[in-house]
């Protein structure tokens, strides 16, 4: 969520921030709105002071007219006073429900466009192997080597799904495995967290009420199932006040996470790209209101997530996120892609964000500094790795022409020392 004040004194930042992101707001409603609640509340204010002043005088009034004036006078402040409540009660939803739909301002710096086609390549790595026979694709490998059943994933829960079997399972806990070990020896704090959460841990990270159609809800319970552990983490210490010395805090999560891809009917059907139940290592830090240190910790979860892909020795391409394309609380965004033959290019596989403190906002989620001031964190997160989508360019890329896949040498300890995939 934006701060109010903010839009208040720069309206046309937002105004540029709406455009820049297509979102439709009309601001000049919403700083009318907030202009009557502004006036409503120091008239409140000012009937509490002359309420208060009355209540001090009224028994000390001994003519009897003059008392009764004031008992008059009492009865309609306490009348006016209902009546502005009322017309606050009904004017702060309506100026929340906008605000829950007001984009961030991009960092000055990010592309300007309206979609994909504007995100501009910063650099890449690794090199794209040839092959001298005709590769397959992941599922034509993982079916024949019997370590993806996709079959059976269907009729257990219908289509999206699948099944990893044998060392197809194997592969997939080695990747997360390797992820997290990694960041813990980063020193960041190993969580297990639940992938059941309220509708304010939706709310407070940014993914309601845009993100709602693609979340599987529990009604009875009133609760959801993460798409990212970015949500419990995020919220870890919303309604908190941290002290500045805790600050940074740097979190990792592996969690399982559920999208339910409404509205994306027939793209990015085939195999195990677009799927509705998937495995995550997420990286959350929660740092001190400050642009310059943001900075330095969005650009330090990046390099995480491309130091992972190096060790994997796969060939992967850096993105910086164009406006239209970043989303709606992203102040700055960085996307990875990965090299997936069977797709013809480099797809993604990581996004790292950072979000400034419109999370905290949100969250409620502040810090008290050394001079005992309080403020709104900063909050950014990144992908370590994804799986099995991951599975896609590592099995594509370590084929052998006889079917079989080499197992990229970091991955073997976790592989019982097994070097290669055979049937």
């Amino acid at each position: 969520m934006i701060d109010i004040k903010q839009l208040r004194e720069n309206p046309e930042i937002y105004t540029t921030a709406c455009k820049q992101k297509g979102y439709d707001i009309d601001i000049q409603h919403l700083l009318e709105l907030d202009r009557q609640v502004r006036e409503i509340r120091k008239e409140l204010q000012d009937i509490f002071t002359e309420k208060n002043q009355a209540g001090k005088t009224i028994s000390k009034i001994k003519d009897p007219d003059e008392r009764r004036q004031a008992i008059d006078r009492m009865t309609q402040l306490k009348q006016r006073e209902k009546e502005l409540n009322t017309n606050l009660e009904q004017l702060n939803p309506r100026i929340d429900e906008i605000l829950l739909t007001m984009p961030q301002p991009a960092h000055p710096d990010a592309p300007v466009g309206p979609d994909a086609s504007a995100n501009v390549e910063i650099r890449r790595h690794g090199q794209i192997p040839e092959f001298d026979f005709e590769p397959r694709d992941h599922i034509q490998l993982g079916e024949a080597l019997g370590i993806i059943d996709i079959e059976r994933g269907v009729k257990l829960s219908g289509t999206r799904n699948y099944v990893l079997r044998g060392d197809g399972a194997l592969l997939h806990q080695a990747i997360l495995r390797l992820a997290h070990d990694i960041m813990v020896k980063k020193g960041f704090e190993p969580l297990n967290v639940p992938v059941l959460t309220r509708e304010r841990t939706f709310m407070g990270t940014g993914w309601f009420p845009e993100g709602k159609p693609q979340v599987y809800q529990i009604p009875e319970d009133e609760l959801f199932l993460v798409g990212t552990a970015e949500v419990p983490v995020t919220s870890l210490y919303m309604d908190e006040i941290l002290s500045e010395d805790e600050l940074p805090l740097k979190m990792v999560a592996q969690s399982l996470c559920f999208r339910r891809e409404a509205g994306s009917a027939g793209k990015d059907t085939y195999g195990l790209y677009r799927i509705h139940q998937f495995e995550k290592v997420e990286q959350v830090i929660i740092c001190r209101a400050d642009l310059e240190e943001v900075e330095k910790w969005h650009q330090h979860i990046l390099a995480n997530a491309e130091e992972l892909l190096q060790m994997l020795d796969l060939p992967f391409r850096v993105l910086e996120i164009c406006t239209g394309d970043m989303g709606m609380g992203k102040y700055r965004m960085y996307d990875i892609e990965t090299y997936m033959p069977s797709r013809g290019g480099y797809c993604e596989t990581h996004s790292a964000s950072n979000l400034l403190d419109f999370q905290a906002r949100r969250l409620n989620l502040r810090y008290r500094d050394k001079d005992r001031k309080i403020h709104f964190c900063y909050t950014m997160n990144n992908t370590v790795i994804a799986s099995p989508r991951i599975l896609i360019p590592l099995l594509e890329l370590n084929q052998n022409s006889d079917g079989t896949i080499n197992i990229p040498e970091v991955l073997q300890p976790y592989m019982h020392d097994k070097k290669i995939i055979v049937k």
